[in-house]
Parts: structure tokens; C-alpha cells; sequence
């Protein structure tokens, strides 16, 4: 490894994925290696994009959305329009995941009862049981 680049597997070992990982990224155009024969070597560019693709992965994002967002740093407006666009996707999937967790509140509250209920029946078919032998 030079200070420039990295091979797939030290991109591996520092990054906590698997070649296949990588190799699915650089099919995607998420990624794109410097190819020497069989060799690819990976740029701080693209680790810096595999940094953001993890991230946004982490956050529910698409792979397309990651695409479209990392394509938008070459604008040439000092990365303007790719930080706007990011704010604009992330604000929605803080939205998408805020309900999502309202939802899954809303279902384990109903749950728990559901399962106090269980309780209950349970509790009186026990008592019923003893009673009736």
C-alpha cells in the first residue's frame, strides 16, 4: 500500500467488507479502481466514497440515491449542489425513519397488551383447571 492507494484487500481490512462488497460497488459505478491486470488499486477518492456509501447505507439510503449524490461532487460549484441534495435526502429519510419507529412504537405497545390479555386468559383457565380437579 502506498499513502495514494490501497488493494482490495486492505480496503477490506480497513473498512470491514468483503471483496465481493467492493467488486458489487465498482459494478455499480459506486467505485472505480485503478485496474493493473487482475490487481485494483483503490484512490482516497474512492475511499472517500466508500466511506459515504457506508454511511449512507447505514442510513437507509439507496444505492442509486448514493450514486446520484456522490456524481453530484463534480459539479464544479465546490460541491454546493452535492451538500444541498444530501441535506434535501437525508431530511427525508429522518422523516421515513422517525415514522417507521413511531410505527413500531405504536406495535409493540399493542403487543405488550396483547400480551397482558394473554396473561389474564392464561391465569384464568389455570385457575379454572385446579378448580374443576
Amino acid at each position: 500500500m502506498t499513502d495514494e492507494t490501497m488493494t482490495i484487500r486492505e480496503m477490506c481490512d480497513a473498512f470491514d467488507v468483503t471483496p465481493r462488497t467492493l467488486r458489487f460497488y465498482e459494478a455499480k459505478e459506486l467505485l472505480f479502481p485503478i485496474r493493473e491486470g487482475q490487481r485494483r488499486l483503490f484512490t482516497k477518492r474512492d475511499r472517500a466514497r466508500l466511506k459515504l456509501i457506508l454511511r449512507g447505507k447505514r442510513f437507509g439510503f439507496s444505492l442509486e440515491e448514493i450514486r446520484q449524490l456522490l456524481d453530484l461532487y463534480d459539479m464544479g460549484d465546490q460541491q454546493a449542489t452535492q451538500f444541498e441534495r444530501t441535506y434535501q435526502v437525508a431530511q427525508q429519510r429522518l422523516k421515513d425513519m422517525e415514522e417507521q419507529r413511531d410505527e413500531l412504537n405504536e406495535a409493540i405497545d399493542d403487543l405488550k397488551e396483547q400480551l397482558k390479555w394473554g396473561e389474564r386468559i392464561i391465569g384464568s383457565l389455570s385457575s379454572t383447571k385446579k378448580a374443576a380437579e
